[in-house]
């Protein structure tokens, strides 16, 4: 395999790294707005529960950058160590099965940690 590609533990490199983290930050300004927003106005308690989107955002940003393994990627069979836009494709029926149970955990800690801001916002007495 190319670069520094690791079956179902890394395969994205510094570039693909800092546009996950960018996605994060972004996803992070887009939950404080959001509970900013619900806060100054009257919105129910379940219409609450709707930071989850947002918080989602941030934690698969983050949690990307964080394993330096992208979701997409670990779907398509692909890796990318070079020039954004540039692929490697995963070779082994083997590699690919760790890729994809890569991305089914990481979707899980996502969902916990927006399930997880969710409650809390649901929670809040505003």
């Amino acid at each position: 395999m190319k670069g520094d590609y690791q079956a179902g533990v890394c395969n994205i490199g510094p570039n693909e790294t800092l546009r996950r983290k960018r996605v994060g930050y972004m996803g992070l300004a887009l939950t404080i707005s959001t509970i900013l927003m619900m806060s100054m106005g009257t919105v129910s308690r379940p219409t609450r529960l709707l930071v989850v989107v947002p918080a989602m955002i941030a934690a698969t940003g983050f949690i990307q950058a964080r394993k330096k393994f992208c979701l997409a990627f670990g779907l398509a069979g692909t890796f990318n160590f070079g020039k954004l836009g540039e692929f490697s494709k995963v070779e082994t029926a083997e590699f690919r099965a760790a890729d994809r149970a890569m991305v089914i955990r990481m979707f899980l800690q996502a969902g916990a940690i927006a399930l997880a801001v969710g409650v809390i916002f649901f929670a809040l007495p505003l």
